[in-house]
């Protein structure tokens, strides 16, 4: 018996992969990953969305129809809406939102994509988000997810991130390091 009693990252990684390959065997992969973000973002702001996957209560029948209330309003694809129907039927709704974020990063694995966060001190526009973009496109050779916050206890500056490589060249961290410095002193 594993030693780990919950839901697995590996279980959530073979949910989102079986979604992954029968979305692309359909087609259907882009439209997919879309209302996957969709339900996402509907988990994160509906407090009765939430509480109807969190809590285990609630019977399967409530939540089948809420599901398919909610693929009906929000016209979600059909394979996508069976999966759920399917995760609900195996009690494992509960982790949808693992799994739908797992599938989403499975799909940007698999376009080449690396994620990438951008943290600033000042709020930046449009064009300077995606002129940082374009910049580590070039510089990593790959596509890049950038992830972008705005921080103003940065002081001043960036810091980005990409994969396991490192920038930080905000105030903050100058300021830290020359307290660092001081105190080995």
């Amino acid at each position: 018996m594993s030693k780990n009693k919950g839901f697995s990252e590996t279980s959530a990684d073979r949910y989102s992969l079986a979604l992954y390959e029968l979305a692309l065997e359909n087609n259907i992969l882009t439209e997919v990953e879309e209302h996957s973000t969709s339900i996402i973002n509907l988990i994160s702001v509906n407090d009765d969305f939430k509480s109807l996957i969190q809590d285990p209560t609630n019977k399967k029948e409530e939540q089948l129809n809420a599901l398919n209330k909610i693929s009906e309003q929000c016209n979600l694809n059909e394979l996508l809406t069976k999966f759920l129907g399917f995760l609900i039927s195996k009690r494992r709704f509960f982790y949808v939102d693992k799994i739908l974020k797992s599938f989403v990063e499975t799909c940007s694995i698999k376009r080449g994509e690396l994620k990438a966060e951008l943290i600033s001190a000042k709020t930046l526009n449009e064009s300077e988000i995606n002129t940082i973009k374009d910049d580590l496109t070039k510089n990593f050779s790959s596509k890049i997810k950038l992830n972008y916050k705005h921080d103003a206890s940065l002081i001043g500056g960036l810091i980005v991130q990409v994969g396991s490589t490192m920038v930080d060249t905000s105030i903050k961290n100058k300021l830290q390091q020359i307290e660092n410095r001081m105190i080995e002193a």
